[in-house]
């Protein structure tokens, strides 16, 4: 059973409706790709190197606060980063970021780390700002469905 680790953190309603649906476009695509894909969802602050070591894809989920990931996905990363960094090269990963204004220091923060880790991303990330709409939705569930691809070797 291919496996979609979603590391987050999660302190508002709105990235709870990202959240949501990311996880519905992950059991969407295994349902239409007729393998079973396991999503987990981790919340930034508990989840650590095991996780990642038994992901075949990774996404992870940030507000972006004072334009950097949250502090959450940063103690996740530092978690990780030495017991990952030779096991999980090329590992698929992806996210979601959102901000109020503006989410480019996020962006460039997680890209580094990521490219550090030599993780594969499979899309650029999600950049969402403001109040959500209905493409905002949509791109977390299309993000979630293209994760899944990604954990079957498909993306």
């Amino acid at each position: 059973m291919a496996r979609v680790i979603v590391v987050h953190h999660t302190p508002s309603p709105t990235l709870q409706l990202f959240l949501g649906a990311l996880t519905d476009g992950v059991d969407s695509a295994s349902r239409e790709l007729g393998s079973e894909i396991e999503v987990l969802t981790r919340p930034a602050l508990s989840a650590g190197a095991f996780d990642v070591l038994q992901a075949d894809a990774l996404v992870l989920g940030t507000p972006a606060n004072i334009a950097y990931m949250s502090g959450a996905l940063k103690h996740f990363f530092d978690t990780v980063y030495y017991p990952c960094l030779t096991d999980t090269a090329d590992l698929p990963v992806a996210g979601y970021i959102h901000g109020h204004d503006s989410v480019e220091g996020a962006v460039a923060s997680i890209t580094r780390i990521t490219r550090a880790l030599r993780w594969r991303p499979i899309q650029p990330w999600l950049e969402l700002t403001g109040s959500p709409d209905k493409a905002d939705i949509e791109a977390c569930r299309d993000l979630g469905q293209l994760a899944a691809a990604a954990a079957l070797g498909q993306a």
